[in-house]
């Protein structure tokens, strides 16, 4: 909590009640060290700022909070020896959420207080129930990996990135080997754990600036900035290791491991829009299975197939 207060006498007997109510108040002796208190991180979220300070009054303080819309929300009390009825518009008017008059009852002070510290831990839920919500309309629920409708926007954004700055980017589909006869044999909750397996061997092996995504069913996306070709070529089959080195958990059993095959296409070379880079991956991912699953197919490599005179690949009935 926070404390302004020019006079001395006042600023001592405030502070004194806030200590006494099991507060920590950061005191600030004029409107402008107030100003630099709250503009700082992790700033209180509960001010008592006097409505008469030197260098920026109480009302002034309010107005350029309230003009701070991406800020979190700041709870005001002003304190003030103004009487009049349109003092008291005038000060909410500010943007002030209450207004205690002096001298005031210390009971009175507690008592708003706590109203405002109701208010703002209402409003803290308001906002985690937010973000829980913007969450789960991006993630995945099973795996927790970014869902398809993101993945699309985040490679029209990625790839417009890479355009203006002229960088790579390469895109990684993955998919699960005989996934549908592993679900036959193991049930789908062993299914379902096995999903969760893989999306976190590829989360964990992603950079901060990766895109992992779950496309759907047992097909993922990664979306990898400014990586060119080769390197990620090295990282589609660092991936295609680690998953078929992890033993599969459930029960409390060991259900042995499983296979990947993944597809790589890269901006430029490969495709200037998502749909092309995406169609470029799919079409690489099902030429890995096509050769015995298990690897890593570049879409070049595909294209040299086809216009050696090859049949471009049919989709396998087991993926």
């Amino acid at each position: 909590m926070l404390i302004a207060e020019d006079d001395p006498v006042s600023l001592r007997v405030v502070q004194t009640m806030l200590k006494k109510w099991g507060y920590e108040p950061v005191v600030a002796h004029d409107g402008a060290e107030a100003w630099e208190i709250l503009q700082m991180e992790g700033a209180p979220q509960l001010a008592i700022l006097d409505w008469m300070m030197p260098h920026k009054d109480g009302p002034k303080i309010c107005r350029e909070l309230r003009a701070q819309a991406d800020r979190h929300y700041t709870y005001v009390l002003l304190l003030t020896a103004k009487t009049q009825e349109q003092d008291l518009i005038d000060g909410l008017g500010t943007g002030a959420d209450d207004y205690l008059t002096k001298p005031f009852n210390g009971d009175e002070l507690r008592a708003r207080l706590y109203a405002g510290g109701r208010i703002l831990s209402f409003q803290q839920q308001l906002v985690a129930a937010r973000e829980t919500l913007r969450l789960q309309a991006i993630r995945d629920p099973l795996t927790g990996l970014y869902n398809r409708r993101h993945m699309e926007e985040a490679l029209a954004r990625e790839l417009a990135r890479a355009q203006r700055g002229r960088l790579a980017l390469s895109v990684l589909m993955l998919d699960l080997d005989h996934f549908k006869r592993f679900n036959d044999t193991a049930g789908h909750p062993a299914g379902d754990a096995l999903l969760k397996q893989v999306a976190t061997v590829v989360e964990t092996r992603t950079r901060k600036e990766d895109v992992a995504c779950r496309y759907g069913g047992e097909e993922f996306v990664l979306i990898l900035p400014g990586m060119p070709l080769e390197v990620a070529r090295r990282r589609a089959e660092e991936l295609r290791r680690a998953v078929g080195e992890a033993s599969v958990e459930f029960g409390g059993q060991s259900l042995g491991s499983v296979t990947i095959s993944v597809g790589l296409a890269c901006y430029p070379q490969h495709g200037v829009d998502g749909l092309e880079l995406l169609s470029a991956a799919d079409k690489a991912l099902y030429t890995a299975k096509e050769r015995g699953r298990n690897q890593v197919v570049v879409y070049d490599e595909l294209m040299v197939e086809l216009h050696a005179g090859k049949e471009a690949p049919v989709k396998p009935g087991d993926p």
